[in-house]
């Protein structure tokens, strides 16, 4: 005689759809991987090779006391993705790119919208601040958890950087990047541009930092100072020739991480 007691058998939930399992600690690793894999599917899908990088405050507002660097901003971007568009092959180089938020993120979004080009948002999650702007192309936007994973992207697959005027988070975006650059991480050359000269000379006293030996006096041949948009355009369309002429067959143009002791064109992608 059967047991009327005993329930029927039930399947365990896939683990791909087990939300307990996908939000605990140890799927973490794979949460990880998803902020990689799921940016790269969209950056494939979209034939975006390679991009610039607009970092900058995002309390900047168009009709504020610093508004000007607003403007400048989104004539910058305008101005470089209407060039970016000579470049006639498969794929989209030298997307315009922000954080995603509003600020100098939003104008250089804004700008590359204004050219009728495509434009990348690499947003984090914040309490406050922090919320995507109406100018990213919608196939582009990417909502991050993890700051590193969205640093990953900005660094990866930057040609050049676009320094504006900002607080903490601008100033831990744009010496990641120099360190990077300086020890040579990156096996590719990045053109930095500091934008507004009189705000980065007063703020960072990197003469200073010469001084006292804690850089070389060739770090600071690493950036580049600029007060307009011409001013960016021209520094940025200099050191961009190289990149703009190279092959790379691989979409996006990942960069390649250097080991020690490997040559700068040796490096293996990792």
């Amino acid at each position: 005689m059967s047991d009327q007691s005993v329930p029927p058998p039930q399947r365990a939930p896939l683990a791909y759809k087990n939300d307990d399992f996908l939000k605990g600690p140890d799927a973490r690793p794979m949460r990880i991987l998803s902020e990689y894999l799921e940016p790269l599917s969209h950056f494939r899908r979209q034939r975006v090779r390679d991009t610039i990088v607009f970092f900058g405050s995002a309390r900047i507002r168009e009709d504020g006391p610093l508004a000007q660097y607003y403007a400048d901003a989104r004539t910058l971007a305008a101005m470089l993705t209407r060039w970016s568009k000579t470049f006639r092959e498969r794929a989209y180089r030298f997307v315009i790119c922000s954080g995603g938020g509003p600020g100098i993120m939003e104008a250089a979004n804004r700008g590359a919208s204004d050219a009728r080009g495509k434009t990348i948002g690499l947003n984090i999650g914040l309490p406050f601040e922090q919320f995507p702007n109406p100018f990213i192309t919608r196939e582009l936007n990417f909502e991050f958890h993890y700051f590193f994973m969205r640093k990953f992207w900005f660094a990866y697959l930057a040609k050049a950087l676009v320094v504006f005027p900002g607080g903490f988070g601008t100033m831990d975006e744009l010496f990641e990047i120099l360190t990077l650059v300086q020890t040579k991480k990156l096996a590719k050359k990045i053109t930095i541009v500091l934008y507004g000269s009189a705000f980065w000379k007063e703020v960072v006293n990197f003469e200073a930092l010469v001084k006292y030996g804690t850089i070389a006096r060739e770090d600071l041949e690493l950036f580049h100072f600029a007060d307009t948009p011409e001013q960016a355009l021209e520094i940025l369309q200099a050191g961009l020739r190289e990149h703009a002429e190279a092959a790379d067959a691989e979409i996006p143009a990942i960069s390649s991480s250097l080991k020690p002791g490997e040559p700068a064109n040796g490096g293996r992608r990792s």
